[in-house]
C-alpha cells in the first residue's frame, strides 16, 4: 500500500509541478489558459477561480497531465481574443512557454537538494570496507579500513568527502563516464597518501549493483558484531551472544559486518552447510567457537544462514550545510544528474551503454515504495532523481516532447519561416514510434527486475 501512495504521490507532485511551470509561463505571457488538468480519464475534482479564465482539474488517472491554452490551430479564436492565442504570440514568447515545464523540474530538484541540505542527514562516514575480489579496488591496493578524505576524476582537484554516498556518487559517474578517479586517504599515523582507480578501463554499460561490486566499493566499514540471536537458530546452538566481535572465520581475518555476510552465505558446499572454526572477542577474551549454518533456498540456490543479525551499523556522520551552501549543491547536485542522465542516454543511443538503463513506471514504483519506508529524507531525494529524469527526458529532441517544439521553433528561428504542416506530421508519427519503443524497452526492463 505504501509503494502505491508513494507511487501516486511522487507522480502527481512532479505532474503537477511540470505543468504549472507551462502555465505560470504561458500567464507571464499573455496568453489565455483554457485548462489545468493533472491527470486523464474521469474528473474527481473541478473548479474555476472567480475571474480566471481557467478551469482546473484533477482526473483519475495521475499518468499525466496538460495545459490546453487559447490556440487558432484547435479551434476558432474570436478575433477579439486572438492576441491572446498561443499561436499568435512572439517566437520567443512560445519557446520559454514550451521550455518553462522541463525547467520547472529542475527547479524542483535543485529545492529538493537543498532541502536535504538545509535539513541536515545521518549518513554512513567514507570508511571503506574491504574490497569485493577480484574487483578494480583490490588490484589497486585497497584492503579496508581506509578512510576517504578528499577525491576526484584524474586532473581535477579532488574535493572533500563527507558522506560514503558522496563517494559512491562519484564512482559510479567515472565508471560510466571512463574517468579514473584520485583518492587522498587518511594515513596510518595521521598523514594523507594518494591511490588512484583506474576506472576510465572498465566497460561499464549498466548503472546497477554488479557495476559497483566490479568496482570493488560497494558499502561502508561495518564492525562484524553478532546483533540479535534467533531462539533455536544455528548462531544460539554455536553458542554465539549478541555482541560478539568476530575477528576470523574458518581462518579468514573478518574486518567488516558485509565480509562476514558473504562468509557465511557461500559455507554451503552440494546443498549441505560446512561447519568452520570461529575466532571471537567477547568482554575482552578470545574464544574459539565452530559454526554450521543452515542451509535455505532463495532464488534458486542454497545459502547459508546462522539465524542472527550479522554486523552493526556503520560509522555516522552528520550532513548539514548553511541557506547558500545547501542551494549551491542543490544546484550542484542537479547538474550532475543531468550530465550523466544525457550521457547514459548518448551512450545507449550508439551501444555504448546497456538499454537495462532504462526504467519504467515499474521500477519507479518500486524505489518510491522503499524510499518512502526509509523515511522523509531519502523520499525527498528519489523526488528529486526523478524530477532531473522528467526535466532532462522532455528536453529530449523528440518531436512529441518539449524538446521537439523547441527543436521547431530553433529551425524557425534560423530560417524565418515555420516548419510545415507536413513535416510536423510526418515529425510527429516518428516521435511517437521512438517514444513507443523506448517505454516498451522501459516495461521489459521493468518486469525483467521484478521476476528477477
Amino acid at each position: 500500500m505504501l509503494t502505491v501512495v508513494a507511487f501516486i504521490v511522487a507522480l502527481s507532485l512532479l505532474i503537477a509541478i511540470h505543468e504549472y511551470g507551462h502555465y505560470r509561463m504561458a500567464v507571464a505571457c499573455g496568453v489565455k489558459v483554457l485548462r489545468f488538468s493533472i491527470g486523464f480519464g474521469h474528473t474527481l475534482l473541478r473548479w474555476q477561480p472567480k475571474g480566471s479564465p481557467t478551469e482546473f482539474v484533477l482526473a483519475a488517472f495521475p499518468l499525466g497531465g496538460y495545459v490546453r491554452m487559447l490556440d487558432e490551430r484547435e479551434g476558432p479564436v474570436d478575433p477579439a481574443e486572438r492576441h491572446l492565442a498561443f499561436n499568435t504570440q512572439p517566437l520567443r514568447s512560445r519557446a520559454l512557454i514550451v521550455a518553462a515545464g522541463p525547467l520547472a523540474n529542475l527547479l524542483l530538484a535543485v529545492l529538493l537538494y537543498a532541502a536535504v541540505n538545509w535539513g541536515g542527514v545521518q549518513m554512513a562516514a567514507p570508511l571503506l570496507a574491504p574490497p569485493a575480489a577480484a574487483s578494480v579496488a583490490e588490484r589497486a591496493g585497497f584492503t579496508g579500513g581506509e578512510r576517504v578524505l578528499r577525491a576526484g576524476f584524474e586532473g581535477d582537484t579532488p574535493h572533500e568527502i563527507v558522506a560514503f554516498e558522496d563517494l559512491r556518487w562519484l564512482l559510479t559517474r567515472a565508471a560510466l563516464e571512463g574517468r579514473d578517479v584520485r583518492l587522498v586517504l587518511s594515513g596510518e599515523r595521521g598523514g594523507e597518501i594518494e591511490r588512484l582507480l583506474p576506472l576510465a578501463a572498465m566497460d561499464a554499460r549498466d548503472a546497477d549493483a554488479s557495476l559497483l561490486e566490479r568496482i570493488g566499493i560497494v558499502a561502508p566499514l561495518s564492525r562484524p558484531e553478532i546483533g540479535e540471536v534467533m531462539a533455536g537458530g544455528a548462531a544460539e546452538r554455536a553458542g554465539l551472544r549478541a555482541g560478539d566481535l568476530v575477528l576470523s572465520a574458518g581462518g579468514t581475518p573478518m574486518s567488516d559486518g558485509r565480509q562476514l555476510r558473504q562468509y557465511i552465505r557461500d559455507a554451503v558446499r552440494d546443498g549441505q552447510p560446512v561447519a568452520s572454526m570461529w575466532r571471537l572477542q567477547r568482554e575482552g577474551q578470545v574464544l574459539e567457537l565452530e559454526v554450521r549454518p543452515e542451509a535455505v533456498q532463495q532464488g534458486g540456490s542454497v545459502i547459508g544462514r546462522i539465524g542472527a543479525y550479522v554486523g552493526v551499523p556503520p560509522e555516522m556522520v552528520t550532513v548539514q550545510h548553511g541557506p547558500l551552501q545547501g542551494l549551491w549543491q542543490g544546484v550542484v547536485k542537479t547538474w550532475e544528474v543531468s550530465v550523466l542522465t544525457l550521457r547514459t542516454l548518448g551512450r545507449m543511443l550508439v551501444g555504448e551503454a546497456s538499454l537495462k538503463n532504462l526504467s519504467g513506471p515499474l521500477t519507479i514504483a518500486d524505489y518510491a515504495g522503499r524510499s518512502a519506508s526509509l523515511g522523509l529524507t531519502s523520499y525527498l531525494v528519489f523526488l528529486a532523481l526523478i524530477s532531473v529524469s522528467l526535466g532532462v527526458l522532455n528536453l529530449l529532441p523528440l518531436p512529441v516532447l518539449d524538446g521537439g517544439h523547441l527543436m521547431y521553433y530553433l529551425w524557425e528561428g534560423v530560417t524565418g519561416r515555420p516548419v510545415s504542416e507536413a513535416w510536423l506530421e510526418r515529425l510527429q508519427r516518428a516521435g511517437v514510434v521512438v517514444l513507443a519503443l523506448m517505454m516498451s524497452i522501459a516495461l521489459f526492463n521493468d518486469v525483467t527486475r521484478l521476476l528477477g
